[in-house]
């Protein structure tokens, strides 16, 4: 069992019991994680635990019926549950809370609903009731049972399962038998039910002499066992799935009544299998049903020609009653085998799969007796057939042909195109599935292996080429597994070969990956900063006046120009205008089935017009069959990671543009250094803070996290493999990114934010300034210059640079830049403390120790070290309060 389903059903339980509080869902799943045994419930402990629950029962009998009946249905993991049902028994303590618990049920489902109830009108229970009242009341008492138990008509039940397979297969109807072969009981080979024709009344064979009486019986007998009602021997209808029973003429002799008792089971036997061969050779129920039938008939043929060398000896006056029983003892243990497994194939409603778990249950039941169990192994092996030829389609050659949904995988009509366009498609995990109850129980432990063989192969078939395994033979049914089992792995392992070496090599999906890296996860730095140089005015325009050809032309210029003009894949790279921001789009995914989904997709219908360069992503064009391992849900995952990094390199070269621009300051000669010293020394702590960021994910996260996949991607021994490792490369990326926390990533995309407006702000005062400039340098050139006199230029220089301080002095006095740096730097340290407070819990509480690697690139110095211990203190306290 899954993690998954382990997980859904536990949450599923804890609500049935409306258990709230405690360690959640998460404390009993690891404890049901720790205490799992590889082991399967034996049938010697299921027997144990049978008895026990019986004592344990108000009415044993009652529940010992339950159980063989829903034996007998082969229903599945009813013995694993019984046993788990005596282990309840045992503990007293479980037993109040679970009595209890459904008390409380009981109690609020009568409280909301109301169930309806038939009545019948009784006699007042002052009188006595007669005794055709008596019978009257038995009838409809009997006959409301009847009616809720008794099974649908065979004819409905054919409706229902061809309507349900036209459904599926509307392009290839089943075909159907005409009408007269039901409309005409005379060719079912069972017993007619039919008035008894007019004419005299038959003499009682109690008033025959002993003798005639024996030879009357004997042609009934022989009649009845063919399903022919005889003169005193007829046949009683059957309602539902009952077995058939028979009416004795009373006054024969009890001596004679006693041996015709004996024999007349193999009427009822013949009856019981006649019913089932007729009923499920149709094509509704299946090639598995249809090869059993086919199977019981050649049995019946043996029983058939035996009754008919009987009649023989009648004929010829050699045939006496304890002959007949002599003669038909040893067909009766072979007519019961096919009666009881005909009974219950019938009343579980066994198709395909089904069917060859009940009949090979029943052949290792049947071990000690060498005849049944070869009985067995023959109709296993019989109706095993056709899904052995399905099978070997499947693991073969990857194609399923199963007109009657009876094989244990199932297809789904699903697009691999649409593996490109949508985020949720599933097509490897969708495409083909398992179907629990389709799984024959010897083939259980080797359903995953089938399913990932025949999808392995289908994978090659739809690139165009056909292939065949070559180690292909015959699968064949038998008790020792291991002769099919093999098979089955030699399938799997070329299946596996085969689409590895078709992706690796072929289709070169390792370069592929490679050329991913370079644009998503920023490798190629030249080509960065030629496509940023190239696009930056042009991203700093409102998302809806972009034109996406132009920054299609650009990045196919910065392509040409740079390094990556070496990658063969390169033009499949594009651009993508997404209709969120990074921050944003990460959110919504984390908050996809919590609280604040519905309060973050409310939030985002009053957004403001994003930015070029906050909408701006790439977009990769991949084809089949690669869009197996690179899918729509895979490149997200880039982008996510892309889009991240790309706003962290924005702002880290809005930051060195203002380092830039500083520099003009220092041929100034101002009044307020200490104002300046404080924007200089924010403008580098931010920066510091930026590029320690990106250090830390380009050659901390990524490129380690990237070799660990290429070397696992040469060992890896099939797709899923391959899936696996990729899916869990970009796993680990985003989490070690701190994308998959919505607390960090709120908090740095706070700081980023702090960090944009303070570059806004240096940007703006310092194109004042240059305003200024520009006009006192115009001024100085309109009016008389000499070349000659340098003294006098050397004077106004000195002139410029005085106005251009005071400017900048008066500037930041009417501006009150120095509070708002200093409301910037606050902010900025508040923030980053909040982020290294944070990432230390994570890291010591969940074991992210990738993390704190963040803290000693930051704290190097020990800068933050004393407020963060005082933080980590005032929290314990309050821990402890």
């Amino acid at each position: 069992m899954s993690e998954y389903r382990i997980h859904h059903d536990v949450n599923e339980l804890l609500s049935l019991l409306h258990v709230r509080g405690g360690d959640g869902a998460e404390g009993y799943i690891d404890l049901l994680q720790k205490h799992r045994t590889p082991y399967v419930t034996t049938t010697v402990s299921s027997h144990s635990a049978k008895v026990k629950l019986a004592e344990f029962s108000k009415t044993p009998e009652d529940f010992l019926r339950r159980y063989d009946e829903l034996k007998s249905k082969n229903v599945r993991h009813l013995d694993p549950l019984v046993y788990l049902l005596s282990k309840l028994c045992e503990d007293k303590e479980m037993l109040q809370c679970l009595q209890q618990n459904a008390k409380e049920r009981s109690e609020s489902s009568a409280n909301t609903t109301s169930t309806t109830t038939t009545s019948y009108s009784l006699p007042q229970t002052s009188t006595k009731m007669s005794m055709q009242e008596l019978d009257e009341l038995r009838k409809k008492l009997g006959n409301v049972t009847a009616s809720s138990n008794a099974p649908l008509p065979a004819e409905v039940t054919r409706k229902m399962l061809r309507d349900k397979h036209n459904k599926k297969n509307p392009t290839q109807p089943n075909p159907v038998f005409p009408n007269w072969v039901y409309e005409r009981p005379a060719l079912l080979g069972d017993f007619i039910t039919s008035p008894t024709p007019p004419g005299d009344p038959p003499v009682a064979i109690g008033t025959m002499p002993p003798a005639a009486q024996e030879q009357a019986l004997v042609e009934d007998l022989l009649f009845v066992l063919v399903g022919v009602d005889g003169r005193d021997i007829t046949a009683q209808p059957v309602l539902g799935r009952q077995n058939r029973s028979f009416i004795v003429d009373s006054t024969l002799d009890m001596s004679v009544k006693e041996l015709v008792n004996r024999i007349l089971p193999v009427a009822s036997y013949y009856s019981t299998i006649t019913r089932f061969v007729e009923e499920k050779s149709s094509f509704e129920y299946g090639q598995v049903n249809h090869a059993l039938t086919a199977a019981m008939r050649t049995l019946m043929k043996e029983y058939l020609i035996l009754v008919t060398q009987l009649e023989h000896l009648q004929r010829q006056g050699l045939l006496s009653l304890q002959k007949l029983w002599f003669y038909i003892q040893p067909t009766m243990r072979t007519m019961e085998i096919l009666a009881s497994i005909a009974s219950s194939v019938d009343k579980g409603e066994c198709m395909g799969g089904l069917t060859l778990s009940l009949l090979h249950d029943r052949t290792f039941n049947y071990t000690g007796d060498s005849q049944a169990q070869e009985l067995c192994l023959y109709l296993t092996k019989a109706a095993s057939v056709p899904y052995f030829e399905i099978l070997e389609k499947w693991i073969y050659r990857g194609i399923i042909k199963d007109p009657y949904s009876e094989f244990m995988v199932e297809e789904h009509e699903l697009q691999k195109e649409k593996i490109q366009e949508d985020y949720n498609d599933k097509y490897w995990d969708q495409r083909y599935t398992i179907v629990q109850h389709r799984i024959p129980s010897f083939l259980q432990k080797m359903a995953d292996k089938i399913l990932s063989t025949g999808k392995y192969l289908n994978v090659v078939r739809e690139c165009g080429r056909d292939v065949t395994c070559p180690d292909a033979k015959e699968v064949l049914y038998t008790l020792k597994e291991r002769a099919y089992v093999e098979q089955i792995e030699k399938a799997y392992n070329y299946a596996s070969k085969v689409l590895l070496a078709f992706l690796m090599e072929e289709k070169e999906l390792v370069s592929r990956l490679r050329s991913i890296k370079h644009y998503f996860l920023m490798d190629k730095g030249d080509f960065f900063v030629h496509f940023m140089d190239l696009t930056e005015e042009e991203l700093k325009k409102p998302v809806d006046d972009i034109v996406p050809p132009r920054l299609e032309a650009l990045l196919e210029l910065a392509l040409r120009m740079s390094t990556a003009n070496t990658d063969p894949f390169k033009d499949d790279l594009k651009i993508d205008l997404m209709p969120h921001d990074v921050i944003t789009q990460l959110l919504r995914v984390l908050a996809i089935e919590t609280k604040q989904e519905k309060a973050i997709i409310n939030a985002d219908l009053t957004d403001t017009t994003l930015s070029g360069l906050e909408a701006f992503s790439f977009d990769y064009i991949v084809k089949w069959p690669l869009s197996l391992i690179i899918n729509r849900k895979a490149l997200t995952r880039y982008q996510m990671l892309f889009r991240h990094m790309f706003y962290c390199k924005h702002v880290e070269r809005l930051l060195c543009n203002v380092w830039i621009s500083n520099k003009d300051f220092k041929q100034y000669s101002l009044r307020s250094p200490k104002w300046f010293a404080a924007a200089f020394a924010l403008r580098q702590r931010m920066l510091n803070f930026v590029q320690n960021i990106q250090y830390y994910m380009m050659f901390e996260v990524m490129e380690p996290t990237w070799h660990i996949m290429e070397n696992n991607l040469k060992t890896a021994s099939n797709i899923d493999d391959v899936l696996c490792h990729h899916t869990s490369f970009l796993d680990n990326c985003l989490k070690d990114c701190m994308l998959t926390n919505p607390e960090l990533l709120r908090i740095f995309s706070k700081l980023m934010t702090v960090c944009v407006k303070f570059t806004n702000c240096m940007q703006r005062f310092t194109q004042s300034m240059r305003l200024e400039r520009l006009s006192l340098e115009q001024g100085a050139m309109d009016g008389p210059s000499s070349q000659s006199d340098q003294v006098e230029e050397t004077e106004k220089k000195r002139l410029t640079s005085k106005i251009m301080s005071e400017y900048v002095d008066a500037l930041q006095s009417d501006s009150n830049l120095e509070a708002t740096i200093i409301k910037f730097d606050n902010n900025f340290s508040m923030l980053l403390l909040d982020l290294l407070d944070k990432l230390s819990i994570y890291s010591t509480n969940d074991c992210e120790h990738s993390m704190i690697s963040i803290i000693y690139r930051l704290d190097f110095n020990g800068f933050y070290t004393e407020r963060l211990e005082r933080m980590a203190t005032e929290r314990s306290q309050k821990a402890a309060a």
